[in-house]
């Protein structure tokens, strides 16, 4: 046995002696994960309540943007349920500083559209961004960690420079659809439009609920020459 076969074995035991001990624990059920997972276990993995929009031709969110953006795709990867799965995944993402589940997730769901086709479709994946303040106390974009993942499958290079947050504003939730416009309707801007002009954009969030926000950055990006706009978010709220 070669030496450098002799160290690849010895580092593997000692992976395993270490996990053993002090194992690494799925942050959706907590369990202790076993050789090959990270983050997520199998079992959560599989259990993931899915959308499937990218299969379909239609959808509910694409068809409720229809009219107010002018889109290719719009997806959305799981069902967001109060008190469900999904958003205790999102806490663990948002809250509890665990960026590795969005680049988990991302990755996820870039292969599954991967599979669909829909490599080489996109020239540049844009986050919706934070406010700088709130990026800073949280130490990264939850976004921008979606679509981190995204771009490992879909062979597209993520960006969060690009699309940025002018103002700080209050959290969506409890807004009606005319608040949560009017919170998002003039905090958006681009730091450099020569990146978006003339390239097909994947617009990426966590989480989508009227498409307020959605609609709001992505106005920016067709107005700054973007050539072709679509949309993936990690969840679909109701």
């Amino acid at each position: 046995m070669s030496r450098s076969s002799k160290s690849i074995t010895f580092k593997e035991v000692s992976l395993d002696f270490v996990s053993l001990f002090f194992p690494h624990y799925c942050y959706g059920c907590n369990r202790a994960l076993v050789k090959g997972e990270d983050t997520l276990c199998t079992f959560c993995l599989m259990d993931l309540p899915r959308t499937g929009y990218h299969l379909q031709e239609e959808n509910p969110i694409k068809n409720r943007l229809t009219g107010r953006l002018p889109i290719k795709h719009v997806w959305a990867y799981l069902k967001f349920r109060k008190a469900g799965f999904v958003q205790h995944l999102l806490h663990q993402l948002k809250y509890n500083n665990h960026p590795e589940v969005g680049v988990k997730l991302g990755k996820a769901y870039g292969y599954e559209l991967a599979k669909a086709g829909y490599t080489n479709e996109f020239d540049l994946i844009v986050p919706v961004p934070l406010h700088t303040s709130r990026k800073q106390k949280r130490g990264y974009n939850q976004s921008a960690k979606f679509a981190e993942g995204l771009g490992v499958f879909l062979e597209a290079p993520c960006d969060d420079s690009i699309s940025v947050r002018r103002i700080s504003t209050s959290t969506q939730t409890k807004k009606t659809k005319l608040g949560r416009w009017q919170n998002v309707a003039e905090v958006f801007d681009l730091a450099d439009t020569t990146k978006v002009d003339g390239k097909r954009i994947l617009l990426v969030d966590d989480v989508i609920t009227t498409g307020a926000t959605i609609e709001a950055c992505g106005q920016h990006l067709i107005a700054k020459g973007c050539k072709e706009l679509s949309i993936a978010c990690l969840a679909e709220a109701q």
